[in-house]
């Protein structure tokens, strides 16, 4: 169920592990909402809440991402706030639901080491192109060149997402390098409320409604 609501509101109640999706309006953004047929065209992961600004004394949260911003490419910490001011697109939040919240808490050691880890790595924007092309993965002769093997020393977005939920165990047998921006927001693993923080009603197609596990493996 889609609820539109103002970052400021509802900031508070975010929690590390939830995902912000992206719909933005840029040229590459477009070719993604054309090869995915999905208004997502990127991720990322809630990390640290109701951290301190030391110059204001004024409280904000971060998100972890792969992408290109503010003159850097890579995997970076970003204020989501600061995120939410400047985006030309579509904001969503996508809460984990509380089975998933319980999970995560298990293993939250294990998922802030491994994306701490990721921090400063560079951005696969070739591999974003063959997780969106899935059509073509199990023909003969053009599978190569749209499946993805699994490769961590570059991310695009949503690899580094799915891969930080795996080891969260959140997701399971996932082929991280496979998953697009879309396929992240309809894993069966969010709360059925999910709130738009930017732009006008637009829900998003197929929301909540797959399983993760093995996701993008070919037998």
């Amino acid at each position: 169920m889609l609820e539109q609501q103002q970052y400021h509101l509802i900031r508070e109640h975010m929690q590390p592990g939830d995902i912000i999706a992206f719909g933005g309006n840029s040229l590459f953004s477009r070719w993604t909402k054309l090869t995915t047929r999905s208004a997502v065209t990127h991720v990322a992961i809630v990390m640290q809440t109701k951290m301190r600004d030391e110059d204001s004394n004024r409280y904000f949260n971060q998100v972890m991402e792969a992408t290109s911003y503010k003159g850097k490419r890579g995997v970076m910490t970003n204020r989501l706030s600061e995120r939410v001011a400047s985006y030309d697109g579509d904001i969503w939040w996508l809460p984990l639901s509380s089975a998933s919240r319980s999970i995560f808490e298990q293993n939250k050691r294990d998922f802030f080491n491994f994306m701490f880890e990721q921090d400063g790595k560079p951005y696969d924007v070739l591999q974003l192109f063959g997780s969106a092309v899935d059509a073509i993965d199990e023909h003969p002769l053009f599978g190569s060149i749209s499946y993805n093997q699994e490769d961590f020393n570059s991310w695009f977005c949503s690899e580094l997402i799915a891969e930080g939920l795996e080891t969260a165990g959140v997701v399971s047998g996932v082929n991280a390098s496979e998953v697009t921006p879309v396929d992240i927001c309809r894993f069966n693993i969010f709360k059925k409320r999910y709130v738009q923080l930017k732009g006008k009603g637009r829900v998003i197609g197929g929301f909540n409604s797959l399983k993760a596990d093995n996701w993008g493996q070919i037998a």
